[in-house]
């Protein structure tokens, strides 16, 4: 999965067990949960529950996904618990042309998915939606992680040099991602793939 993944290896994943898919948030994100505020926009929000873990907080939040059944799993979940988030089924290299506006952007593994050329895309999406001063909260796959299994690596360089221009990177640290533990189809890290945590801050 080193090559960018198209819509259809996606929703092959979710015919199955997405390694992704782990029924609650990412720790980094629990851990600056205090430091999110409304509107929140879950950029490649999968099956919600991110987007549902800070909706139970209060926040008004809109999840996005190319992928349908990601979306429609996403919308039961809501409906289950009684939370109220706006679930959408919604490409983020679309951002750039969308109205909405956020204080807050929610990235769990999107942005390492991206070629060089959607990765400019999609940040230009991002300088549109998000609101001046409002924060992105990042995590994506560390080029410190081993092998090739999984989505591209990103060093931290790399996410200075891509937010170099009207951001500002507060703090890029390690961490590790969950992984589905019935996922068995590739091999990471033991304590899980190595990644980048990044906070960033849009300045204008």
């Amino acid at each position: 999965m080193s090559d960018v993944p198209d819509r259809a290896a996606f929703e092959e994943f979710y015919a199955g067990e997405a390694p992704w898919d782990i029924g609650k948030p990412q720790r980094p994100f629990v851990t600056v949960a205090d430091r999110v505020t409304s509107p929140v926009l879950d950029a490649g929000c999968g099956t919600g529950d991110t987007s549902l873990f800070f909706a139970a907080r209060d926040h008004r939040v809109t999840g996005i996904d190319f992928t349908k059944e990601a979306i429609r799993r996403a919308r039961l979940k809501a409906t289950e618990q009684k939370l109220d988030v706006q679930f959408l089924v919604k490409d983020a290299l679309t951002l750039p042309e969308w109205d909405a506006r956020f204080t807050t952007v929610i990235d769990s593994g999107l942005f390492h998915v991206f070629s060089d050329q959607d990765r400019r895309r999609y940040l230009q999406g991002l300088a549109r939606v998000l609101e001046t001063g409002g924060q992105l909260f990042l995590m994506c796959f560390s080029d410190e992680e081993p092998g090739t299994d999984g989505p591209r690596r990103v060093s931290r360089q790399e996410l200075y040099d891509a937010f170099d221009q009207g951001w500002k990177v507060e703090s890029i640290e390690p961490a590790r991602v969950e992984v589905n533990p019935r996922f068995k189809e590739m091999r990471f890290s033991d304590g899980g793939p190595k990644a980048w945590f990044a906070i960033i801050r849009r300045q204008k």
